[in-house]
């Protein structure tokens, strides 16, 4: 399970994320060589007498520093439109669920199942067990089983919200009258937080979201015992 407080980006818990996590190493590497670069330039032209500032002409510069540019930004653009189309993808989902967001609390509707939908409201602190974290628990958590492809449709009863799980690589607007949808994969069981990633209203900061991802046959035996209740 990845800690909610710690500092950058949560352990990647789907290949989505893992995806977005290499493309993050990828342009960091390519923006630090650029500023030494230039830092090694700026320093140069500083500490050298050797400089002429009478320069008026300089083609093969010129070239230089235009083509490296546009290189650069090709070599950033295209991992980037891949990982745009990995997310955009939704083929043959195994499992639907359709998150709709309140002011301010989440609903879960599981439509592959008969009569199976709750409401998932934050724990109170003064509620709250040793081990479980400050305005990240709920009562009632997304279940989802690990292993397969789950489409989430995400609209909103009343205001903008927005559904996110940074460990999965998730985040898309809930917006009244309108239907997102979205795809995630767990690649191990555990449990994963996120909160409204939008300015919603005065109680924002107090609908977070949990996902616990079980073995199939654990989500199978959540979904009876959910029905029976």
């Amino acid at each position: 399970m990845a800690h909610p407080l710690q500092l950058g980006f949560q352990d990647a818990a789907s290949p989505i994320m893992e995806e977005l996590l290499h493309f993050h190493d990828h342009a960091l590497m390519a923006v630090f060589l650029i500023s030494a670069l230039v830092l090694y330039i700026i320093t140069t032209l500083m500490s050298t007498k050797l400089s002429n500032t009478n320069t008026i002409d300089a083609q093969e510069i010129e070239m230089v520093w235009t083509i490296m540019p546009a290189i650069i930004l090709i070599v950033i653009a295209l991992p980037s439109l891949r990982i745009l189309y990995l997310m955009d993808e939704i083929s043959n989902p195994d499992l639907t669920v359709k998150a709709i967001g309140h002011q301010w609390y989440w609903s879960y509707e599981y439509s592959d199942f008969t009569n199976l939908s709750f409401d998932s409201y934050m724990i109170p602190t003064k509620d709250l067990t040793p081990g479980q974290f400050r305005l990240l628990e709920v009562d009632n958590r997304m279940t989802t089983p690990i292993g397969m492809s789950i489409r989430t449709l995400v609209t909103a009863e009343d205001v903008l919200h927005s559904w996110a799980i940074p460990s999965l690589g998730v985040k898309i607007d809930a917006i009244p009258g309108r239907l997102n949808q979205t795809s995630f994969f767990t690649s191990r069981p555990g449990i994963y937080y996120g909160q409204c990633s939008e300015i919603c209203g005065a109680n924002h900061s107090f609908m977070p979201i949990v996902i616990e991802s079980l073995p199939i046959k654990e989500f199978l035996g959540w979904t009876s015992s959910s029905m029976d209740t």
